[in-house]
């Protein structure tokens, strides 16, 4: 216990600080049946389908309940992507225990409507995305060359908003450390800069 107590105070006193202990849960909002297998994954089978979960990831620690992701609650996709069992995701988010208010910040993996589009549901929350995903969907993606399939214009006005209310944060780039013991990377291009 005392070279615990001299350790911790050493550490005080040189400015260091623990990484924060997290915990992760994941929290359901609705559920995608029938998706073919081969839709998901390249050489799947065709014959084959499976029921998709939709979630939103409560992060909790270090002073901040965070989200990755928000989910969605408008019907732009729904003709496209019938769900079954939708909770908006404030509501599944609250049957976790957290007011949507008490959301402190929400890390965007990406900018899909399904992954986005509950960005207003949480008054408070600051916005975590890859700068030049906020750019791209924001700008180019609805000039005629550009590509905005997935992307709800009503998120990317959202995005906007935000940003002109000064919650947003932008990320620049790969392997960047957004809270403490917590860091943001580059993925496969799924979305412009995902």
């Amino acid at each position: 216990m005392k070279a615990f107590l001299i350790v911790a105070m050493f550490a005080a006193l040189l400015g260091a600080s623990a990484t924060p202990e997290y915990s992760i849960q994941a929290i359901r909002y609705a559920s995608v049946p029938d998706v073919p297998v081969a839709e998901l994954v390249v050489g799947g089978p065709k014959d084959q389908k499976i029921e998709i979960a939709m979630v939103v990831w409560l992060i909790r620690g270090g002073g901040h309940t965070i989200l990755f992701d928000s989910g969605f609650h408008r019907d732009t996709f729904l003709k496209d992507f019938p769900m079954k069992d939708c909770l908006r995701p404030d509501k599944a988010v609250e049957t976790a225990g957290v007011k949507p208010e008490e959301v402190t910040d929400i890390v965007i993996s990406h900018a899909h409507w399904d992954h986005m589009g509950g960005m207003d549901l949480f008054p408070k929350a600051g916005i975590w995305i890859q700068k030049d995903e906020y750019r791209y969907y924001t700008m180019d993606a609805w000039q005629k060359a550009g590509d905005h399939g997935g992307i709800d214009p009503e998120d990317a006005k959202e995005l906007v908003q935000l940003n002109t209310e000064g919650r947003m944060h932008l990320v620049d780039g790969d392997n960047v450390e957004i809270f403490p013991g917590i860091r943001a990377y580059t993925g496969a291009r799924h979305t412009y800069a995902s």
